[in-house]
């Protein structure tokens, strides 16, 4: 149950007569009804108020020997309105209707500076005044302000009501203050404590009332009008009880909002926490400690000599270049942490071919663009961990010819080298594309090794991984790392057994992360 909920179940209790019990010695509500008409008619004698021709009495059939359950009697005309009542209340409780409880202090047109209290003056998440005075001149007043209001008053913002814009005006005013007349302005007889008619206006079943579609008009800006308004049934305990349901409220309601604070936290929680786990799980795989170690693995050591082997060949043959700057020397000082002793520490670019794009004066441009050809990538095309051929730019196989780096094979890695910095994604060749062309925010990250992608791609998802992006990324409006940052990587690289069980465990894991996040 949320917080809200709660605070709905409490109102909801409260207004039905079940939060508090009833005390037999209270005055009955129907003696405090009649005080209220007695005050209604001084008010009307002293011309405060109009004579309302549709005044409403709602009784219980079975006191005047009728066959309904509630009746309600406008002028001369009774009515059975059973089908009404929503639910059950005390004895000593009776069903009024809104506009017979409440009166409306008028209108005018402001004649001097005033206060104007519209629907931003309210705090609708408390339901509370704001603290702002919005003090303007009669020449400048809008054209809704009309509604004459004061302290005790509540005013309930009739458009929208789903957005409780309500409160209780519980202050004075530097000036005379008018309200929008997008409010509904509430002035309680004695006898009815607002604070009470208040937390019913909270309660769901009000707000149902509210904002039912047979009450509230309207798409976009859904409105209930005065009339509809006034027509609410409204369930009026003794007013000694009205003070005992507001006083066991305003008891409960701070636990409600510490109770509230806990389920944002824990929501929150609930929302970071699977994001969280997953960094932490591969943190704990590119550190050596997510699997045992196997003693009978072949040495990360031995992987590498192998790959170095490799790519002496490839430089011998004049497939690669060889960098001015390899070094295959780690130096412990440069070190971020340990790792277990069958793992070593190398760099990226001792592992995979680095390739920028053609970035020469034959760089595609618009003009080389065709409908059907060799896909041209960019970051657009970048579609979770993989390229994607949906919506790729296509170059002709004559301009693709006419380029030199930047070409891809199967199982290449992109990266992105400005944006989104650091992203990466694998292309996959298929029967109608075998190969492609990368834009030149992109590099071509080529595994001399193929059985290396799975534990490399874990690694690029890393926050070890995350952090040295960070680290080496320049520039604000735009974003960007060099090529040689991606080179320069260091990658903490287990056996080539000891990759296939941590790749293996990852994907046992994230599946199991991915159904928290579902929840």
């Amino acid at each position: 149950m949320t917080a809200q909920q709660l605070k709905n179940s409490i109102l909801q209790m409260a207004v039905q007569g079940k939060l508090v019990p009833q005390d037999p010695s209270d005055e009955p509500a129907s003696v405090l009804l009649e005080r209220i008409k007695a005050e209604k008619q001084e008010l009307i004698k002293a011309g405060k108020i109009k004579k309302d021709k549709k005044s409403s009495e709602i009784f219980r059939g079975a006191a005047h020997n009728l066959p309904y359950v509630f009746c309600e009697q406008i002028g001369k005309e009774i009515r059975d309105i059973s089908d009404e009542i929503p639910f059950e209340i005390p004895d000593s409780w009776e069903w009024v209707r809104l506009g017979s409880i409440v009166y409306n202090r008028g209108q005018m047109k402001p004649t001097s500076d005033f206060c104007y209290v519209d629907i931003g003056s309210i705090d609708n998440k408390r339901q509370r005044l704001g603290d702002t005075e919005n003090i303007i001149t009669p020449d400048k007043a809008p054209s809704r302000a009309k509604k004459i209001i004061d302290v005790g008053d509540i005013i309930y913002s009739t458009v929208r009501p789903y957005l409780h814009n309500m409160c209780i005006i519980d202050r004075q005013f530097s000036l005379q203050p008018i309200a929008s007349t997008g409010f509904a302005t509430m002035t309680c007889y004695s006898g009815l404590l607002n604070k009470y008619l208040f937390y019913y206006l909270l309660a769901p079943d009000f707000d149902n009332y509210a904002n039912d579609t047979e009450n509230s008009k309207g798409v976009a800006y859904p409105a209930i009008n005065d009339d509809r308004l006034y027509k609410a049934l409204i369930p009026l305990p003794p007013l000694s009880e009205q003070h005992r349901i507001v006083a066991k409220i305003e008891e409960l309601l701070p636990y409600i909002e510490r109770y509230g604070k806990a389920e944002e936290h824990i929501t929150a929680l609930n929302t970071t926490f699977p994001e969280a786990l997953k960094k932490s799980i591969l943190q704990e795989a590119v550190q050596g400690k997510l699997v045992p170690q196997d003693p009978d693995d072949e040495p990360a050591s031995v992987l590498l000599e192998r790959i170095r082997v490799e790519k002496q060949k490839l430089i011998k043959a004049g497939k690669i270049k060889k960098s001015k700057h390899e070094s295959v020397i780690v130096t412990r000082d440069k070190i971020p942490y340990e790792i277990p002793d069958s793992w070593v520490w190398c760099k990226l670019s001792d592992l995979a071919i680095l390739e920028n794009g053609d970035r020469s004066s034959k760089y595609p441009v618009e003009a080389d663009y065709v409908e059907i050809g060799i896909p041209f990538f960019g970051a657009k095309d970048i579609d979770g961990d993989m390229m994607s051929f949906q919506n790729v730019r296509f170059i002709s196989q004559q301009k693709y010819d006419e380029l030199g780096n930047g070409k891809l094979v199967d199982g290449d890695i992109i990266c992105l080298l400005r944006g989104s910095v650091g992203k990466t994604a694998k292309f996959e060749a298929n029967e109608q594309f075998d190969t492609g062309f990368i834009c030149a925010q992109m590099l071509i990250i080529r595994l001399l090794d193929k059985s290396l992608f799975g534990y490399i791609s874990s690694y690029f998802k890393s926050p070890d991984y995350t952090n040295y992006v960070e680290s080496k990324v320049t520039g604000t409006a735009v974003r960007q790392m060099p090529a040689k940052e991606m080179g320069n990587l260091l990658i903490p690289l287990p056996p080539l057994a000891e990759q296939h069980r941590i790749v293996a465990k990852i994907e046992e894991i994230m599946p199991m992360i991915e159904r928290l996040t579902l929840r």
